[in-house]
C-alpha cells in the first residue's frame, strides 16, 4: 500500500462502537463505521475487476473527533474535510469517534503519487486554516493507494518491516475471539516446542552433518497486511543455491502454466517443485514428512504467524500476484497449516489455494481452527502433495 503521511505512521486502530449517529457535514453526513467499511470493501472488489486505483485518506484524532456532535472543533474538522474532497467522494467513520475516512475513487493510472500529494496538500491547508497550532498537532493524516505496493514499506527501529494501514478489516470477528486465537497460538506453539524438542535436536544434528551451511533456513516472507518477517525452516537445500529456479517456477504456477497432465485430462499443480535439484537427501525426507516446518512454531510464538492461516508468500511471489490474490493476507495472519494444506496440500492450483484461504478468512471461527488442526496430522502422514 503506497502511503504519504503528514505525521507519524498510523497504527492499526481498534474496533469501536458503530452505533454513533452520523454528523451533519454541509448538507451531507458521515457514514457510520459499519456502512463505511462495507463501502470500502465494495470499492476494493471493483478495483480488482477494473484495475482503476482508489485512495483512502484517514484523519486520526481521538481527542478532537471524540467530541460531541455540537462541538465547534469537530465541526471545523468536518468543514476542512468537505473543502478537501468532492461531493462524490465517500466520507465516513473508519473508527467511530476516532478516525474519519475519505474514499477517493477512479484515480487515473500512473497519477497515483501526484493525486496523493495534491490531496494531502489540500487537507493540510484546510486543517491549518481551521484549527489552532495545538489542535493541528493532535491530528494525524495519512493517504493510501489501493492496489497497494507491499514492497513500498518502512521499517521501525528494530529494522522489521512495518505493515501498512489495516485497510479492509474483518467487521464480524470479535475481539474476544481474536484474543482466544492468540492464546491458543501461544500455548500450542510452546507445547509443540517442548514436545518436539528431542526431534528438533536430532534434525538439527542431521542437517549439520550431511551438508554445509546453517541449520535453519531464514527467508523474508509477507505476513498480515503485507508486513514482512523472517520465516524459519530447517534447511533442506544445499547452501548458496540459485533461487531463480523456484522464482521462474512460481511465475509459471501463478500464471497457470505449471503442473503435470494426468491421464484423466485433469491438471494438478504442485506449489513446491518436484525433483528439485537443490534439495539435499536429508532435506527430501524432511519435506516429505513436513518436519522442516517445525521451527515455524517459533514464528507463531513470536506472533508473526498463527497455527492456522494462509501460507506466507515470498516477495517475488507477491510481485506476480493478481490484485485479488493479495486479499488472502488482508484479514488473517499466515499459518503453519490451513484449509489448503488439509485439502490436497501442494497438489492444487494456485487460484484454488487462494480461494481456500479466502474461504477460511470469511468463515473463520475457533472451531474451524480446531477442525483444521485435527485434520493436519492425517494430511502430513499421508504425504499427498508434499515435496
Amino acid at each position: 500500500m503506497t502511503e504519504r503521511q503528514s505525521t507519524l505512521k498510523m497504527k492499526r486502530p481498534h474496533r469501536a462502537n458503530a452505533s454513533q449517529k452520523p454528523v451533519p457535514l454541509d448538507g451531507t453526513s458521515l457514514m457510520a463505521q459499519s456502512s463505511f467499511l462495507s463501502m470500502l470493501d465494495l470499492e476494493q472488489k471493483r478495483t480488482e475487476r477494473s484495475r482503476r486505483a482508489f485512495g483512502l485518506m484517514l484523519l486520526k484524532s481521538p481527542v478532537l473527533l471524540s467530541a460531541p456532535a455540537k462541538s465547534r472543533t469537530l465541526e471545523r474538522v468536518l468543514q476542512a474535510v468537505a473543502k478537501s474532497s468532492r461531493d462524490t467522494d465517500l466520507k465516513g467513520w473508519y473508527v467511530e469517534g476516532s478516525v474519519i475516512g475519505i474514499i477517493f475513487t477512479e484515480i487515473p493510472a500512473k497519477e497515483e503519487k501526484a493525486v496523493a500529494n495534491n490531496l494531502m496538500a489540500k487537507i493540510t491547508e484546510a486543517l491549518t486554516a481551521a484549527l489552532t497550532p495545538t489542535q493541528l498537532n493532535q491530528v494525524d493524516v495519512s493517504f493510501h493507494i489501493f492496489p497497494e505496493d507491499w514492497d513500498d514499506q518502512s521499517s521501525d527501529n528494530s529494522g522489521r518491516s512495518t505493515p501498512h494501514v489495516e485497510l479492509f478489516r474483518d467487521m464480524t470477528r470479535k475481539k474476544a475471539s481474536r484474543l482466544a486465537k492468540r492464546l491458543i497460538d501461544i500455548v500450542g506453539s510452546l507445547c509443540a516446542l517442548v514436545l518436539f524438542s528431542p526431534l528438533l535436536v536430532a534434525i538439527a544434528i542431521a542437517v549439520k552433518l550431511t551438508s554445509e551451511g546453517p541449520i535453519l533456513f531464514r527467508q523474508k516472507r509477507h505476513g498480515l497486511y503485507g508486513g514482512t518477517f523472517t520465516f524459519l525452516k530447517f534447511r533442506s537445500m544445499y547452501s548458496k543455491n540459485d533461487p531463480a529456479i523456484h522464482e521462474a517456477y512460481v511465475a509459471q504456477l501463478i500464471a497457470g502454466a505449471a503442473g503435470d497432465k494426468k491421464g484423466s485430462g485433469t491438471q494438478t499443480v504442485a506449489f513446491k517443485m518436484t525433483d528439485d535439484p537443490r534439495i539435499t537427501r536429508v532435506g527430501g525426507f524432511l519435506r516429505r514428512t513436513s518436519l522442516d516446518e517445525l521451527p515455524q512454531f517459533l514464528n507463531v510464538l513470536i506472533g508473526d504467524m498463527s497455527l492456522v492461516g494462509p501460507r506466507p508468500p515470498i516477495p517475488y511471489e507477491v510481485k506476480k500476484y493478481d490484485v485479488w490474490h493479495k486479499r488472502r493476507l488482508l484479514t488473517v495472519k499466515p499459518g503453519i497449516t490451513g484449509l489448503w494444506q488439509v485439502h490436497g496440500r501442494s497438489r492444487t492450483t494456485f487460484d484454488e489455494m487462494v480461494r481456500l484461504d479466502l474461504q477460511y478468512a470469511r468463515s473463520w471461527s475457533l472451531w474451524m481452527d480446531v477442525a483444521i488442526l485435527a485434520q493436519t496430522p492425517r494430511a502430513v502422514l499421508s504425504g499427498d502433495g508434499a515435496y
